[in-house]
């Protein structure tokens, strides 16, 4: 269950950071508002993980997956620069996640 909760809030954080690039500096508050709301939830989600989970391994899977998806979704959607650096690094970032629930860690 502790895997659930640390996908849900590793949504709602990279959603929650969306909104973010959506609020124009918290000038738009239609977006500004969401995006409290979905970093308290994922930070609720976050906190029932921990309840199973070494803080080390979730916090690292936690922020190095919202990364990885926060860069895409930035390259996808809001035309920032992609290149074969910033690919080369995401993966490294991905490949720690792997390998960190690969190694047992938090189970």
């Amino acid at each position: 269950m502790q895997w659930t909760f640390l996908g849900i809030a590793i949504l709602l954080e990279v959603c929650g950071t969306t909104l973010m690039k959506r609020s124009d500096g918290f000038t738009k508050m239609i977006y500004a508002i969401p995006m409290l709301i979905l970093y308290i939830l994922s930070l609720t989600m976050l906190s029932f993980a921990l309840k199973k989970m070494e803080v080390g391994v979730a916090y690292a899977i936690w922020s190095g997956i919202g990364i990885a998806l926060i860069a895409t979704i930035g390259v996808v959607f809001f035309e920032e620069t992609c290149t074969i650096s910033k690919i080369i690094f995401l993966s490294f970032i991905i490949i720690g996640a792997i390998g960190l629930n690969l190694s047992g860690a938090g189970h």
